[in-house]
């Protein structure tokens, strides 16, 4: 949430045009997603949140079984959740300058698919969940290579593949970016597998972090093999099942490394900053994307760089600091939010 809010900000755009004539140009273009086929460090933030939304929903529900509540009341507030992410999901895309729009590429709409998967095979064996995972993967292979619609029979080339298809169905028009609304059957195998890292990290096995560096390795091997191999190239943007494969093996090793260094090795200081932005992601998400970018960044930029030129600050670098600026601002609310116990959930 804090790389997303920083972006919402402005921070990357201003260190990339600020390093176009030196090497960290080459550094700063990792915050920006691949045009199409590879992968930066920006394409593994979306599978990172749904990951994380798998991970927090086997505590969730762990917490709700244990103090009696039945399965029955879990589904209705999963029902619940998955209605108010899909709203505020659709909503955050609605509000256009030439009007009103109907659009499902926001993430907060596909993760309202992801987590009704999820959470419905909860209890299924780790085994029947990897199946699972495996059907959908292979479901959007098939889809994409076999559906043969005329104009859109090109599986992996933008605009003509089969999940622009879908979106003229679904919301008639294509994203000119080459992002599909079906992405969310393939990412759901994120949330699967975020669940099943939950329910391992909260299990009484004494190594925990093995497993996870075993599966994160596997699936970096499979994803970026099935793409070297010339199989199914990586494609953030349509979601293939190499791209989600090999972002999962990223997920896995990033959760090994947190888990070791705080919980294992007990490095715990510092972390109230972080806790700050992950009690209120939604709130933060949802304020960068609906209030953020329509009006708060802006107004707030004009005024650090109004402030920044009085003292003849080089363009570039007052870009930047606007930007930090910004975003103190941005995290003195959700300071405020935690302080009077103000936590937005859906």
């Amino acid at each position: 949430m804090m790389f997303l809010a920083l972006e919402a900000c402005g921070l990357y755009e201003s260190f990339f045009d600020a390093t176009k004539r030196n090497f960290l140009n080459g550094f700063f273009l990792q915050f920006f997603h691949h045009p199409w086929n590879g992968l930066r460090f920006w394409d593994l933030i979306q599978p990172s949140f749904m990951y994380m939304a798998g991970v927090s929903m086997a505590y969730s529900l762990n917490k709700q079984w244990s103090s009696g509540v039945s399965w029955s009341e879990s589904f209705r507030k999963i029902l619940k959740r998955c209605f108010w992410l899909f709203f505020w999901g659709v909503l955050d895309y609605a509000v256009r300058p030439q009007g009103l729009s109907f659009e499902l590429w926001d993430v907060l709409t596909q993760l309202s698919f992801t987590t009704l998967v999820a959470f419905l095979i909860f209890r299924w064996s780790i085994s029947a969940q990897i199946g699972v995972c495996i059907f959908l993967l292979l479901l959007t292979e098939v889809l994409y290579r076999f559906a043969n619609v005329p104009g859109f029979d090109q599986p992996f080339v933008d605009q003509h593949n089969f999940g622009n298809y879908m979106d003229t169905i679904l919301m008639n028009k294509i994203n000119p970016d080459g992002w599909v609304a079906i992405n969310c059957i393939p990412t759901a195998v994120h949330t699967i597998a975020g669940a099943l890292t939950g329910k391992l990290l909260m299990s009484g096995k004494k190594n925990k972090i093995r497993p996870m560096l075993m599966w994160g390795v596997i699936c970096l091997i499979v994803g970026f093999g099935l793409d070297y191999g010339g199989i199914t190239p990586i494609i953030k943007r349509i979601a293939t099942s190499s791209f989600t494969i090999a972002s999962l093996g990223w997920c896995l090793l990033g959760l090994s490394f947190f888990y070791w260094w705080i919980d294992v090795k007990n490095h715990k200081r510092g972390l109230k900053f972080w806790l700050i932005i992950g009690m209120n992601s939604i709130f933060i998400y949802l304020f960068n994307e609906i209030v953020g970018g329509r009006w708060f960044v802006g107004y707030m930029t004009a005024i650090a760089t109004g402030v920044f030129g009085w003292v003849n600050t080089p363009e570039a670098l007052s870009n930047i600091l606007a930007a930090l600026c910004v975003f103190a601002v941005e995290w003195g609310i959700l300071y405020f939010l935690y302080k009077k116990k103000i936590f937005f959930k859906l």
